[in-house]
């Protein structure tokens, strides 16, 4: 690559971000933080466009995977670190947060892109099969991780025992291994339409591709670097406007979630709805189905209480969201009605959220 390249945005806002946090000017002010929050955004769309250099070289679907296993590796991260740091008082911090990234992904990105997809091109078309594929391992995980802590006598409240804790983290790990097999080699078909869209013609070099892997990694760790450096600002923030305080919880899960989100939102413009659904779905499905196990691999070593069970409303928002995902993709095809009631109900979550 000649040292001009270098000099665009996806590679200078990396760069400048690394540097910002590491001056430890965070959180001296409104300014300061506005600042980090620019950068923030400067390194999510640097993120997206090294992931889709990737994507290009390895082709579908690996290149969702590949994304979509580095943010929840980072998520994971993110979680951990303000658990252990936080003490009892976030206890609830890992379940909120995947609750929220879940939330977000299947009303928000979805929506959004079945929306955009369905204003510019009415009608947008993708395999079937693959959201199945991905709903049927979700719902599966969803319900074994969310739901059931609620209703098992072992313990009282929501929560598992160190027994049931491991056999749900194994589960969760079964059900995302087996899937993998099937997205990248039994039913690879699935996945992929090779009719869209796209400019599939444009292979970068290994050089490249090795670059941009190498800056993906390093705008995904920095954006949760900077996000847990602003965590003290958002929660100021949220307790300002007398919100509980699950609602860090969405923000840290936007906020990690931002550079799916606008490859999903860009795969969509570009008439490419199968991409966009393998990077929120399989985004949703990475999150939760390695997420739990890690979180919970973590409080079992340290003896940190673990709450997972949901409470009846967020259950009854969950099980609207998941009802609506299987009605919307039942079908193979996309209209601006689905994506507008996911976007309805993202927004009544979020409200609910706030004035709970």
């Amino acid at each position: 690559m000649r040292l001009k390249e270098f000099l665009h945005y996806t590679y200078i806002f990396p760069v400048l971000a690394v540097v910002y946090y590491f001056s430890g000017l965070i959180g001296n002010g409104v300014v300061y933080d506005i600042i980090a929050g620019l950068l923030l955004t400067g390194s999510v769309l640097s993120a997206v466009h090294h992931a889709e250099v990737v994507a290009h070289k390895v082709g579908e679907p690996f290149g969702t995977i590949i994304l979509a296993l580095c943010i929840t590796i980072i998520e994971v991260a993110l979680i951990i670190s303000l658990m252990v740091a936080g003490g009892d008082q976030a206890i609830t911090l890992a379940r909120d947060t995947v609750f929220a990234a879940v939330m977000i992904i299947l009303n928000g990105i979805i929506g959004i892109c079945i929306l955009i997809g369905g204003v510019k091109y009415y009608e947008q078309f993708f395999a079937r099969t693959s959201a199945t594929t991905y709903l049927v391992s979700i719902v599966s995980i969803l319900i074994l991780t969310l739901v059931l802590p609620n209703f098992t006598s072992s313990v009282n409240g929501p929560f598992y025992n160190t027994a049931q804790l491991i056999f749900v983290s194994i589960a969760c790990l079964v059900i995302y291994g087996v899937f993998l097999m099937v997205q990248t080699v039994r039913h690879r078909n699935y996945f992929i339409i090779t009719d869209e869209d796209s400019d599939s013609h444009y292979i970068p070099t290994k050089t490249a591709t090795i670059i941009s892997f190498i800056f993906l990694v390093i705008c995904l760790v920095i954006v949760v670097l900077m996000a847990k450096g602003l965590s003290g600002t958002i929660e100021d923030m949220v307790r300002s406007v007398g919100a509980p305080k699950s609602l860090v919880g969405v923000i840290i899960a936007a906020v990690v979630l931002l550079p799916e989100g606008v490859a999903a939102i860009r795969a969509a413009r570009s008439n490419q709805i199968q991409s966009s659904l393998n990077l929120a779905l399989g985004s949703a499905l990475a999150s939760i189905g390695l997420t739990i196990p890690a979180v919970s691999i973590v409080c079992i070593m340290y003896d940190i209480p673990f709450v997972l069970g949901l409470d009846k409303k967020d259950i009854i928002l969950l099980s609207l969201s998941v009802f609506i995902v299987m009605l919307s993709l039942s079908r193979g095809k996309t209209n601006i009605l689905y994506g507008t009631v996911l976007l309805v109900n993202l927004a009544a979550y979020i409200f609910t959220v706030i004035v709970p």
